[in-house]
């Protein structure tokens, strides 16, 4: 059965006529054209489709298109652009944290709303948000120390 929603997506009102059992993944990615956000393992295990929903990170390919209606939600092409990046994309690239960069737009947004939360997590505090994130390339290590650089410069006053 078809619905009408409206929600906010990246500072932009959206109103679509939408399935009730479309995933939010497949909104974003087919309907709306933005493929930072990953469609991969479709069980909410690898984090590859994480966005902010209201601040929070969710997993996309786990949520119901309709779930959003009148909600604000945040996809990687929300966080900065190619002139300004955001503190944490820019963190991620100077720890040399992108390897693929598949899992990236998931756990940039995992980050942004850790350090929302949380702005001066501890190392324990950085894996447990990350947990649900999974990476094949880096090993983690410099993912956390993006994490920490982060952290530090959103601190800073620009």
């Amino acid at each position: 059965m078809a619905k009408m929603i409206k929600f906010i997506l990246n500072n932009k009102n959206v109103e679509l006529l939408i399935d009730e059992k479309e995933l939010l993944v497949d909104t974003i990615r087919n309907r709306l054209g933005l493929t930072g956000t990953k469609k991969a393992c479709g069980t909410g295990d690898c984090g590859s489709c994480t966005v902010l929903i209201e601040g929070r990170a969710i997993r996309s390919c786990l949520t119901l298109t309709c779930m959003v209606e009148g909600k604000d939600v945040v996809t990687i092409e929300g966080m900065g652009n190619e002139k300004k990046l955001h503190p944490i994309q820019q963190a991620f690239i100077d720890k040399g944290a992108v390897q693929c960069g598949y899992c990236i737009p998931g756990m940039v947004l995992t980050t942004k709303a850790l350090l929302d939360k949380n702005p001066n997590p501890d190392d324990d505090q950085i894996k447990t948000a990350l947990s649900g994130n999974f990476c094949r390339c880096t090993g983690y290590t410099k993912i956390y120390e993006a994490v920490k650089t982060a952290a530090q410069r959103l601190k800073q006053p620009e």
